[in-house]
């Protein structure tokens, strides 16, 4: 009777321990897959580790496509436009610092010689904001990082109401993104010729040298903080793409302007996202975001 009420209640322990480790097995694998996320190390990549969009060159004789290569970012300079065909950042939380706002617009020293250098004056008077491609409040980090923002070339005259409320709305968005323990890949751009800014319409500023475009892009790839970012990206990878016309009417909410890369690769003849999969890029470059926006 003693040997059968052992076993009994050995098979009772045995038992019990058996549903706390499967409980415990349960259990740990959450709460360590959010601390990887929330703990992982914010740190500053490359600009376009996501790909060369237009396979921009530094040969002075690719004057519509020169490559710029900052720090900061990565540009496509076109020199007929006196604007960039488009530029790209890497945001994540270890760009943004305390460092106030510089102002300090600047021509860009390092375009070859003899190339028409725009300057803060080139945009007095055309009703068109000096409208920032890689914000200023992405680049918070030291005093160097702020006022490299503000080389002209990172410019593109911008209607105001598209500058300072559309496209506001959207950069704020992303660095809620990257405080949340995201890093994104941000490509933002324009294309076509003419806009409508306080003045009215017009097609170029600057005695005809620097031209307005007609429209405004942006597409936004999110990712948890982590390394090896191009290989990281899946078929589920949030990316948001938006399409501006660069006038005084534009909505203010920056979502209605929702499309995919797809539509903004026919309109500029770029492959964006190229150091991503094949395969994944087909996916995610059909898809219009339906995430959150604010």
């Amino acid at each position: 009777m003693k040997r059968t009420l052992y076993r009994v209640l050995s098979f009772c322990l045995v038992g019990s321990l058996a549903v706390s480790c499967a409980k415990d097995e349960t259990v740990k694998p959450g709460p360590q897959a959010v601390s990887q996320t929330a703990d992982a190390t914010a740190t500053r990549d490359s600009n376009i580790a996501l790909g060369n969009p237009s396979g921009a060159t530094t040969s002075t004789t690719n004057y519509t496509n020169y490559l710029l290569t900052k720090s900061q970012f990565s540009a496509s300079y076109h020199r007929d436009r006196g604007i960039p065909n488009w530029v790209s950042w890497h945001l994540s939380s270890a760009w943004v610092g305390s460092t106030p706002r510089q102002d300090n617009f600047a021509a860009d020293a390092t375009l070859p010689s003899g190339w028409f250098r725009a300057t803060s004056s080139s945009y007095t008077g055309s009703g068109f904001d000096r409208g920032h491609n890689c914000p200023s409040a992405d680049r918070t980090g030291s005093v160097a990082d702020n006022s490299a923002t503000f080389v002209m070339t990172n410019m593109m005259p911008q209607a105001a109401n598209n500058n300072q409320r559309t496209w506001a709305g959207l950069e704020t968005y992303c660095r809620t993104l990257a405080d949340a323990g995201n890093e994104l890949y941000i490509i933002c751009g324009s294309y076509g010729t003419g806009g409508t800014g306080l003045n009215g319409y017009t097609t170029t500023i600057a005695g005809g040298k620097i031209t307005v475009p007609s429209n405004c892009w942006k597409v936004v790839v999110v990712l948890p903080n982590g390394s090896g970012d191009a290989a990281r990206v899946t078929t589920a990878t949030r990316v948001i793409a938006i399409n501006t016309p660069n006038t005084q009417t534009v909505n203010t909410n920056w979502a209605t302007y929702r499309t995919t890369v797809d539509a903004i690769e026919a309109a500029t003849g770029y492959n964006l996202l190229s150091a991503v999969s094949s395969t994944v890029q087909s996916s995610i470059e059909s898809r219009v975001d339906t995430g959150p926006t604010n």
